[in-house]
């Protein structure tokens, strides 16, 4: 067997070992309602929701986003390590582009329109709770 089939098999599991990317529902039952309007800038940032959206957030990044992220937003290379993500405005402004739009490359989708699968809400739940990883906020 040559080198870059051997190579190409032992590779194989590593891009399977990420799991489902199917998107999973996200319970928001106890989460202010944003409306149907994309928000421009995070709404659960300083807000009395804030801690709830963070727990919100960690549970539906670890079932949403984790599997390409990685856990903990610490990538494994496969995707963008989430913890570089910028806070506030600017980091909103990335953050609403990709998950409203998706990202391609050739016509490859290398992250799909989340929002046409969570929530506005959700979303930036899971926004939220990036902020608390980010190496911003941690001084990493």
């Amino acid at each position: 067997m040559g080198a870059l089939a051997l190579a190409a098999l032992l590779a194989s599991p590593l891009a399977w070992s990420h799991g489902s990317v199917t998107p999973q529902a996200v319970d928001i039952k106890d989460l202010e309602r944003l409306g149907d309007d994309w928000r421009e800038e995070n709404p659960y940032r300083d807000h009395p929701q804030q801690e709830l959206a963070i727990d919100i957030g960690a549970r539906a990044y670890n079932s949403n986003c984790a599997a390409c992220h990685g856990l903990e937003a610490k990538s494994g290379g496969i995707a963008p390590d989430l913890r570089e993500l910028e806070n506030g405005a600017w980091g909103d402004e990335w953050f609403k582009e990709l998950v409203t739009n998706g990202a391609e490359r050739n016509g490859r989708v290398l992250m799909p329109r989340m929002s046409d699968y969570v929530s506005q809400e959700g979303l930036w739940a899971i926004r939220t709770w990036l902020e608390t990883v980010s190496m911003e906020t941690t001084g990493q």
